[in-house]
């Protein structure tokens, strides 16, 4: 049984619970979006789940009845209520739940005993977003999918192409770790309390075979060349890379850094290689 907006705010007061402005908190109580985002997800029974940001649990007892899950949640306030809700609207033995801040673990070390298939499905805290989902793609290869609501404008700038105004650092990192798709808005009106804006869900899909490139290198040139997206890259990037570099990669020096797709970043980071 998928918990409802009523169970939830009853939940709520009873354990003398508000949802966290600072901490991102915005809860999921709408059964058809919880049922929409696991269905997106795909998951099959030997897969293991990695949700950020439980919350009061309705999407995790929902992700209970489908895998095992590993649940970190931050606010040590919400985990009574979610094990209460995990009792009685999900399968609480197959979730594991670590308080801990998700952007301080290490994922290699959070990984090294936890073998297998993994999946990510979570409602994340609109404060983390960006950046968590950055950190797992490059630190944790484990995950071979994510599927996660997340604002809209968080979405639409890791899916977006280049030449658009969404495109940016998170694009091209993401882009270059996995294929990135927004699946679909998701209405203010599903989440206690109601934000301000919409929400998307965001399907992540990890690559078998990322491009080979230098990361560092690619990482420090997409950083500084974005950090002035509007000069050109010849001159934002003039202390990392010699003029004669942009003609061996094929690229434009005149070109602005969201003009190069995924592809010319690695052909102008591989340069550097070939200069040593």
């Amino acid at each position: 049984m998928v918990i409802g907006k009523s169970d939830l705010k009853n939940i709520m007061e009873q354990h003398d619970l508000k949802p966290s402005k600072s901490l991102g908190q915005n809860f999921v109580v709408d059964p058809n979006t919880i049922l929409k985002v696991i269905r997106a997800a795909n998951i099959e029974k030997h897969q293991q789940i990695l949700e950020i940001g439980p919350g009061l649990g309705s999407l995790t007892s929902q992700l209970s009845t489908a895998s095992k899950v590993v649940a970190i949640e931050l606010d040590r306030y919400l985990i009574p209520a979610l094990e209460e809700v995990l009792n009685h609207f999900g399968e609480r033995e197959n979730v594991e739940i670590i308080h801990q801040d998700a952007m301080k673990i290490d994922w290699k070390e959070f990984f090294s005993h936890r073998q297998g298939i993994w999946k990510m499905v979570a409602n994340l805290p609109y404060n983390i977003a960006t950046p968590l989902l950055v950190t797992l793609l490059e630190n944790a290869p484990d995950i071979q999918s994510i599927c996660v609501m997340v604002q809209l404008e968080v979405g639409e700038r890791f899916a977006a192409s280049p030449k658009s105004k969404a495109y940016g650092i998170p694009s091209v990192k993401a882009q270059y770790w996995a294929e990135t798709k927004v699946l679909g808005k998701v209405s203010p009106n599903v989440f206690l309390p109601v934000p301000k804006v919409d929400s998307a869900i965001l399907q992540i899909i990890r690559k078998p075979s990322p491009p080979e490139v230098n990361y560092t290198n690619f990482s420090r040139l997409i950083q500084t060349a974005f950090q002035h997206r509007r000069k050109m890259i010849r001159k934002s990037l003039s202390t990392l890379i010699p003029v004669s570099n942009f003609t061996i990669a094929e690229i434009s020096p005149q070109s602005r850094p969201e003009e190069l797709s995924v592809e010319d970043w690695v052909k102008l980071a591989n340069t550097l290689e070939m200069a040593k």
